[in-house]
């Protein structure tokens, strides 16, 4: 089992201003199970640690993923049929390219939970292997 990790827990994490960083870095330092970084998620992060923090978050984090603390995992060929269908199915509800990785992913390692604060998006997704995600933190 592992915990992945969508943007918004990773983020809240490394930004002490954020409204759920508390709740977040505490998930992350208690997890007993590997941690994921789906590699799309890893690029949105960047793109906010540019946009809101100093540099030196990135450089942590990077330096985070070296040591182990975190594994990133990228999208094999068959997720980019998933998430081709999870856009075309939630076109309408503004599921985007990230979110639908995340959930191919999680979908892909029969994970039944997903870090994230993002609840509008991924209470919508129907996944393939439970009947809904537990969503974290809770």
């Amino acid at each position: 089992m592992a915990l992945i990790l969508d943007t918004g827990p990773l983020y809240a994490s490394l930004d002490r201003s954020d409204a759920d960083h508390s709740a977040c870095r505490q998930l992350i330092e208690q997890a007993e199970e590997q941690l994921l970084i789906p590699g799309p998620v890893l690029v949105e992060v960047d793109y906010l640690i540019h946009r809101r923090l100093h540099p030196g978050a990135l450089v942590a984090l990077l330096g985070d993923i070296e040591a182990g603390a975190y594994e990133v995992i990228d999208l094999v060929a068959t997720d980019y049929r998933r998430v081709k269908e999870l856009c075309d199915r939630y076109a309408d509800a503004d599921i985007g390219y990230v979110d639908a990785a995340v959930l191919a992913i999680t979908e892909r390692l029969d994970e039944p939970k997903l870090a994230t604060l993002d609840r509008r998006h991924f209470g919508t997704l129907r996944p393939r292997h439970v009947d809904a995600l537990r969503l974290l933190p809770e």
